[in-house]
């Protein structure tokens, strides 16, 4: 059978990425916000594309979801632009935090083994979240996390700094560390050939997941 001619439509409408403008807006009325940014206020679309196309520019849906839709009338590739700009950022930033977990009563090679790959996020220039969970028991000795965790801190005082105290927050200990700045870093795990490598954030979520199920 021959696919529907609205299929296409259909999935593009459905594409959560798909920005309806002009005729392509489907709300019986949208609430305009206009080239200045001024409040036009409620009507049909097909009134506000007339405003929008008498100054040469797109009516853009903005919030599907707002009851009723919010438009902007706006020049559509330049927000195209825009929009795609602050997702690149976005993607960088969130790419530039790196964690390193720890448990309380890790084995010191295992320990020295997180910390080498902890100088490494930091000295290429990546913030580090260090986080210690708790399991079972173990909360019933929260200081020998706590100190773990500040014992982490000092170890890798030579490329980063945290941003604030570390915190207790349920079963888990954490804290941020900011890298220093290039010319004051001072590397103790890693020669300066060895922290220029790749190294990928640790991938022990799995294990985690099961470790809470465990506990229920």
């Amino acid at each position: 059978m021959a696919p529907s001619p609205r299929g296409k439509n259909n999935r593009r409408f459905n594409n959560r990425n798909y920005i309806r403008k002009n005729d392509k807006i489907r709300a019986r009325e949208v609430r305009v916000i206009g080239s200045d940014g001024e409040m036009l206020g409620v009507m049909p679309p097909e009134e506000a594309v007339k405003i929008a196309k008498a100054e040469g520019l797109d009516l853009v849906e903005v919030a599907a979801n707002a009851h009723p839709p919010v438009c902007r009338i706006l020049e559509f590739g330049k927000y195209k632009y825009e929009l795609s700009k602050n997702k690149k950022n976005k993607e960088k930033t969130a790419k530039r935090i790196k964690e390193a977990k720890f448990r309380p009563r890790i084995e010191e090679h295992d320990y020295v083994t997180k910390l080498r790959r902890s100088e490494k996020f930091l000295h290429q220039g990546n913030k580090l979240k260090i986080t210690l969970m708790f399991r079972g028991r173990e909360m019933e000795h929260i200081n020998i996390g706590m100190d773990l965790v500040n014992r982490a801190i000092e170890d890798l005082s030579g490329v980063g700094r945290p941003d604030d105290e570390p915190k207790l927050n349920g079963r888990f200990i954490m804290v941020n560390l900011s890298p220093l700045p290039q010319n004051r870093r001072v590397l103790k795990y890693n020669s300066a050939e060895e922290a220029e490598s790749e190294v990928e954030d640790e991938d022990d979520d799995a294990e985690e997941a099961v470790e809470e199920l465990a506990q229920g």
